[in-house]
């Protein structure tokens, strides 16, 4: 349990102070709203969050408990320190990796003795409230219920699944939105002049800060984490050189009225903090695009060794593994197809996988539908398909729907002659009843032209007989005789 009210941690105002030996990205938390990025939606004039997080907040029009849902890094923890900062209240942090049931009584306990005393409302955190037991949130409802203190949750997975429904109802539910580039590159450009973070020491070069964008992915924790481990390094090595002049340390230079100019943190810096060099590769430009083509080109050439290379190319540079997903899944039904359906089923599920279990350990997961897409035997047949049958819907061949094919369940349908002569396909041999399907205007044409590879060899056999028998003149089901299409 950690209750950042303790004095040694407290300022005259009697609110959190963040220590000088602090993290940066604890420094740097917002210290009011107007310093919060990327979650305008959830900050509104009049908003719920808004009014418990504003000072007088504490009413009863304000919520007694939220539940903040969102990525890691976007600002869950900061909202909850600006509930009790802006509005002057103790804050008391659990974490549900650590804290047990009697954390939990104890703090509700003593948040009660204060309000009876006449003491501060507590704010109580919750960081990763998912991973609570049952008995760990029920022991929360009375406290939330009776508004002994006000419950900041925090979790990373969808709480309708991983926290209990009562808890739940009592709860506002805000959703918060994965940070844009542009969120993180103020962050950390804040973080470089303001006093709280690096005070102007250094600066930060355009090359190192866009590698440091995509290394962190939208995370503005990790972003300042890196940006602190690349700039201790330079300070630390112009220190060195200053005192030592050893050889490999910042090299001296001076501005133009003579005093020492301000390091820079460079590519090779970011790199050197993070222990991964930097690919040649923009998210947003050529390379981009280079890469992402040569991927799926690689794939559906069966080179699964390029394929890899390139997988590993976007992922040591940041790109956003969903993406990455949906273009496999969209390799899986146009390259593959019916040769392997089973890719299809792969691809989706890695989509789903990487989704809820995130990076680094999504690239494993990416790594298997990779190598299935490659090695599996391939077709366009399907997509070749529906790309035909699209032509000829645009080309105006479109004609009626044959009589007995439409609808006939309605009043007055059958005196239309709607369902006249449709035969019920599992009347007759193998279910495939002999009728015409198309309009009359298409009346034999072909659109689906199967390959002769993997699971689709199987399909062009098994479809040869059905088209036969699909064009026979049968006129009845009394024989059961015939082509097998099993």
């Amino acid at each position: 349990m950690v209750d950042l009210f303790d004095a040694a941690t407290t300022d005259t105002a009697g609110t959190p102070a963040a220590r000088a030996s602090s993290p940066l990205a604890v420094r740097m938390r917002p210290a009011s709203i107007d310093e919060i990025a990327g979650q305008e939606h959830l900050l509104e004039p009049g908003s719920p969050l808004r009014r418990l997080i504003e000072p007088g907040g504490s009413g009863r029009t304000a919520p007694s408990s939220v539940i903040l849902w969102g990525p890691p890094g976007t600002g869950k923890t900061t909202l909850a320190y600006l509930v009790a900062t802006v509005s002057g209240r103790r804050f008391v942090e659990l974490s549900a990796v650590t804290a047990g049931v009697k954390d939990v009584r104890q703090v509700v306990e003593d948040a009660r003795r204060r309000l009876a005393t006449g003491g501060d409302e507590t704010v109580l955190f919750v960081d990763e409230v998912h991973r609570f037991s049952k008995s760990q949130q029920d022991a929360l409802l009375p406290s939330v219920e009776n508004r002994w203190v006000t419950l900041v949750a925090a979790t990373t997975e969808n709480p309708s699944f991983s926290v209990n429904s009562p808890l739940l109802s009592r709860s506002l539910l805000l959703t918060l939105r994965p940070l844009e580039t542009e969120h993180v590159r103020e962050l950390v450009r804040r973080a470089v002049t303001d006093e709280r973070g690096l005070g102007g020491s250094v600066e930060l070069d355009d090359e190192a800060t866009e590698h440091l964008l995509r290394l962190a992915g939208g995370d503005a924790r990790k972003a300042l984490t890196i940006l602190e481990a690349a700039a201790g390094a330079v300070l630390s090595d112009g220190s060195v050189a200053a005192t030592d002049g050893e050889a490999g340390a910042a090299p001296e230079s001076e501005g133009e009225d003579g005093e020492a100019a301000v390091p820079h943190v460079g590519l090779a810096d970011v790199e050197r903090a993070v222990d991964v060099a930097a690919v040649r590769y923009d998210r947003d430009g050529d390379q981009h695009y280079d890469v992402v083509s040569a991927f799926i080109k690689s794939i559906r050439g069966s080179d699964v060794d390029a394929a890899l290379h390139y997988l590993a190319r976007m992922v040591a540079a940041g790109e956003d593994p969903r993406f990455i997903a949906r273009r496999l899944i969209i390799s899986a039904a146009e390259d593959v197809g019916m040769a392997d359906p089973s890719a299809l089923q792969t691809a989706v599920a890695a989509a789903q996988a990487v989704q809820l279990i995130g990076m680094p350990e999504g690239r494993i997961v990416l790594a298997e539908a990779v190598v299935h897409l490659a090695t599996a035997p391939k077709s366009n047949a399907a997509y070749l398909g529906v790309d035909a049958a699209l032509a000829d819907v645009r080309a105006g061949r479109v004609g009626t729907v044959p009589h007995h094919l439409r609808d006939a369940h309605y009043a007055g349908a059958k005196a239309l002659g709607h369902g006249a002569g449709y035969r019920y396909a599992h009347d007759w041999p193998h279910a495939v009843a002999p009728q015409q399907y198309l309009p009359d205007v298409l009346a034999g044409s072909r659109y689906y032209d199967p390959s002769d590879r993997g699971y689709e060899r199987q399909v062009a056999e098994r479809l040869e007989r059905i088209r036969g028998i699909l064009g026979s003149e049968d006129t009845g089901p009394a024989a059961r005789s015939g082509p097998d299409v099993r």
